[in-house]
């Protein structure tokens, strides 16, 4: 997966990001928790390939992000299915 990132443009990446972050927070309904689930995967991965040279409050840093991520989309999808 790495190579196959590696080979995409240098800008494709954030703007895919952005493109699902914006859409997360903008759409309050289930597209917008899938979005934001899609957020919390790309930002999980990251967090583990940068795991070992973490040090524990970097580490807090991320799963306290990634958790609250989730929230967001939880949040949105209870809202979505009212």
């Amino acid at each position: 997966m790495l190579l196959t990132l590696h080979q995409m443009p240098a800008w494709l990446a954030p703007v895919v990001l952005v493109a699902l972050l914006v859409t997360g927070l903008a759409v309050r309904t289930w597209p917008g928790a899938i979005a934001l689930v899609g957020v919390a995967a790309i930002l999980g991965w990251l967090a583990a390939l940068s795991w070992p040279r973490l040090n524990r409050q970097g580490r807090v840093l991320r799963v306290a992000v990634i958790a609250a991520v989730l929230v967001a989309a939880g949040l949105h999808f209870v809202h979505g299915t009212r």
